[in-house]
């Protein structure tokens, strides 16, 4: 009898459970057309503003900056925030509640996956920037959230992902781990679907 090797590193086993949201996700922002205007990209950027916000309190929770050396620097949502008030759109509201509200308890684990889906995506960011920059948006104005960390992003991504593949986790908290990633893109989707179209 066989046994199943796991693959030993958890972001690539998160990337792989979560490669068919991942993709179907990619693919409704890029078919929205979302960096040929500055009009529609402030759409992109108001979901960015509405996910970062739900994670927001991630980026202070001392179990997870024990676990992730660096996570209070890794914050975009301030960027954002600066990004539409360069570009003249409110800070947009949502009536869906929080996925981390102020106060509330952490799960680890699925932080853990949500904070996975938001590190992964600056690694898609060095596109977007030179797509928002053909409409003339900088690192300065605009575009501040999808600048690249001072180490560049792959160094920036392998620190997050040396650092995630270190924590242990029961085979229950991986479970919750790959759900709180799921959740994670799923939550984006609908808010594209619903901010983009």
């Amino acid at each position: 009898m066989t046994t199943a090797i796991l693959e030993p590193s958890r972001a690539k086993r998160l990337k792989a459970s979560t490669h068919e949201t991942h993709d179907r996700l990619d693919r409704s922002i890029m078919s929205a057309a979302s960096f040929a205007s500055v009009e529609a990209y402030g759409r992109f950027v108001m979901v960015q503003y509405l996910f970062h916000r739900d994670i927001d309190v991630l980026y202070d929770d001392e179990r997870l900056q024990a676990l992730l050396p660096g996570l209070t620097e890794r914050r975009r949502l301030p960027l954002i925030a600066a990004d539409l008030t360069d570009l003249g759109f409110p800070l947009p509201e949502d009536e869906a509640p929080l996925a981390f509200p102020l106060g509330g308890i952490v799960d680890i684990p699925a932080a853990l996956g949500w904070l996975y889906v938001a590190e992964g995506s600056n690694m898609g960011a060095a596109l977007l920037r030179k797509e928002a920059a053909r409409i003339g948006l900088s690192d300065e104005h605009g575009a501040r959230h999808l600048a690249p960390a001072a180490a560049g992003p792959a160094a920036h991504w392998r620190a997050f992902t040396a650092a995630l593949d270190a924590v242990e986790l029961t085979a229950e908290e991986e479970t919750r781990a790959a759900a709180g990633a799921k959740a994670a893109f799923m939550r984006v989707q609908v808010l594209v679907d619903a901010r983009i179209g």
